[in-house]
């Protein structure tokens, strides 16, 4: 793993002493670890060689972490830190407008000692992360919070709201963390610290320009060929590897991989349950690409093992539980040689693949009728009728209109779990009272602001590569191989493949309910159709299923539920209910919130042991 740390100000101590506390807590590989004191300031970066970057001219001093290059450059660049040092001579002349021909993913941080300015950056799709607390005594910034908490001036006090958030999204969106004064950098965003104050501003933001398509073979052969060549880049210079799920992307990468490399590996994982096992898929696409293929099957026993160690390895709550088989998919490939990981992650959110778009395509139907029919006849026969629920067909529409009804991005959580269940239900009442109920679709509207005059896919993506993909997926992948002790890079967030996707268009990622329709023709030759055809799964887990029906799993639920009563978050009524009839009548939906549950209190046990952390 790499990672990025740092502080201004003085202490007593050694400076690099520190860095090197930092460094361990972030979990970055002893490797290759690079530290720059200055005057005022300590910047560290650590992890494998091929990532880690210095430079350093009269009072500067950059300190770079990621798979990044300049644009014009070719793709390899062998030495990293001569690019580090170009990087740092274009900050010097230009300032954040150097960040423009950075392309990749990357985490960079610059000093100027001489004016006592500092620069964090992270690249444009948050695949790195970085996280910050500014205050009189001055900045201090990390890959993850349990770096910042090596820092004595470190202030680790619990946000309640974030709690609330977590069982609302599944993670802890930013830019918030856990605790109180601590924030976390977005995607395609810079951080200047300057005489006491902070500022974050944008130096880069997804904009939707769809391009009228005159040539569509033309087009189509433009893509392939952007693919090939990120897929190269990203696996030039590794012992290289790719998840394989048997679904859309990742048997594109694995397929890419095959392409341009000598030895593509794949690697698969798969469940003994019906209707979550993908295994014959991935065999499928396997074959097909000719890859050197590997498999694991996840059971009980695996999750039994290995969810105290996830839920504590995140530096937050993380509550995504297909983390488990991403991770026995990384530690496989580990275990084989590998030390990078292809993923496929970014394909649904640039090209239209989730299953929900298709809904709310449907659901946006019904604003297309007349204002007035809406409000004066069909929403006062359904919504406000309780005898409209009696007859099957009435009561099938009024479940479509209640969707249907709210605009985005309102309209995006529909199915929200903790809305279902009603917050009251699930939350004391204290807590509830010290929260801002609104907050998380507060952030919703804030994320969709940007977008709201684009076609209804495009908002929709452009919220889910803010919030799916950054706050979710990718922190799920980077931090599964990073527990596993694997690189990982993602060929589908290649800038140029983005700036693509970002000039289709509408009709061509969703052709009224066909998902990724353009994607899809485009690769019809190149793909199984097998895998073309299929409908979209992925690393679901089963985990409700287990946790209703594995003794053992179920006692570790109940066991951490039971320290949950106590800690005057969850009704304790909730938890009884929860556990027991809710569970047992249906698992995979209830079991969602008991996975949720007891990744909160595994992570705050062990922060409570670590860091004293008290609610």
């Amino acid at each position: 793993m790499s990672a990025l740390f740092g502080f201004t100000g003085t202490l007593r101590d050694s400076p690099q002493a520190l860095l090197q506390r930092m460094a361990a807590a972030a979990g970055a590989d002893r490797e290759d670890r690079q530290f720059a004191v200055a005057s005022g300031a300590a910047l560290g970066a650590a992890g494998c060689a091929q990532t880690v970057a210095g430079a350093s001219a009269d009072e500067w001093r950059l300190v770079l972490v990621g798979h990044a290059h300049l644009a014009g450059a070719p793709a390899r660049q062998p030495d990293p830190n001569a690019l580090a040092a170009v990087l740092l001579d274009d900050f010097r002349a230009s300032g954040a407008a150097a960040l423009d021909a950075l392309h990749g993913d990357f985490a960079l941080a610059v000093h100027d000692a001489g004016t006592g300015t500092t620069h964090l950056a992270i690249d444009r799709h948050g695949v790195h992360s970085l996280c910050y607390q500014a205050g009189p005594a001055g900045l201090i910034f990390g890959s993850t919070l349990d770096a910042i908490a090596c820092h004595p001036q470190a202030r680790l006090r619990l946000r309640l709201q974030s709690i609330y958030d977590y069982l609302f999204f599944h993670v802890i969106p930013g830019p918030a963390t856990v605790y109180e004064e601590v924030q976390r950098l977005p995607p395609g965003c810079m951080l200047t610290w300057a005489d006491g104050a902070v500022r974050v501003e944008p130096y880069w933001r997804m904009e939707f320009r769809e391009q009228p398509v005159a040539d569509r073979a033309a087009l189509k052969q433009q893509f392939v060929r952007t693919l090939e060549e990120a897929t190269r880049r990203t696996a030039d210079g590794a012992n290289c590897g790719a998840f394989l799920s048997g679904g859309t992307d990742s048997s594109t990468i694995a397929g890419m991989l095959a392409r341009v490399g000598r030895r593509a590996r794949t690697y698969s994982i798969g469940f003994d349950v019906p209707g979550y096992d993908e295994m014959h898929y991935a065999r499928i696409a396997a074959r097909h690409f000719g890859t050197e293929h590997h498999e694991y099957y996840v059971a009980p026993r695996d999750v039994l093992e290995a969810a105290p160690i996830i839920a504590c390895s995140y530096d937050q709550p993380f509550g995504n539980a297909s983390a488990i088989p991403t991770y026995f998919c990384a530690r496989l490939a580990r275990a084989d040689g590998v030390n990078r990981l292809l993923a496929g992650d970014g394909g649904d959110e640039l090209f239209g693949g989730n299953a929900r778009y298709a809904k709310q395509q449907l659901l946006a139907l019904y604003h297309r009728l007349p204002a007035g029919l809406r409000s004066a006849l069909i929403e006062p026969l359904l919504l406000r009728n309780a005898s409209a629920t009696r007859w099957p067909p009435l009561r099938k529409l009024r479940s479509y209109v209640e969707q249907a009804h709210p605009l985005m991005p309102q309209r995006y959580e529909t199915y929200n779990l903790l809305e279902h269940l009603g917050p009251e239900r699930v939350f004391t009442a204290d807590f509830l009272g010290a929260v801002d109920r609104d907050a998380p679709h507060q952030l919703l509207r804030e994320v969709h602001a940007p977008f709201r005059e684009a076609s209804l896919i495009n908002q929709m993506l452009g919220i889910d590569l803010r919030m799916t993909l950054a706050d979710n997926d990718l922190r799920k992948v980077t931090g599964m191989c990073a527990l596993a002790g694997v690189d990982v890079a993602f060929p589908m967030l290649d800038d140029e493949l983005v700036a693509f996707s970002a000039t289709l268009p509408a009709p061509l990622k969703l052709r009224r309910t066909r998902l990724r329709f353009f994607f899809k023709e485009a690769l019809a030759d190149f793909l199984p159709q097998a895998i073309i055809r299929k409908t979209k799964h992925g690393f679901g887990l089963p985990i409700g299923h287990w946790l209703a029906g594995d003794r053992a799993l179920g006692e570790l639920a109940g066991d951490n539920l039971a320290w949950l009563r106590s800690r005057a978050i969850v009704r304790p009524q909730f938890i009884d209910e929860l556990s027991g009839p809710l569970l047992q009548a249906h698992p995979a939906y209830y079991g969602t919130m008991v996975w949720l549950l007891l990744v909160l209190a595994l992570w705050m046990q062990s922060r409570q042991d670590r860091h004293g952390l008290t609610i």
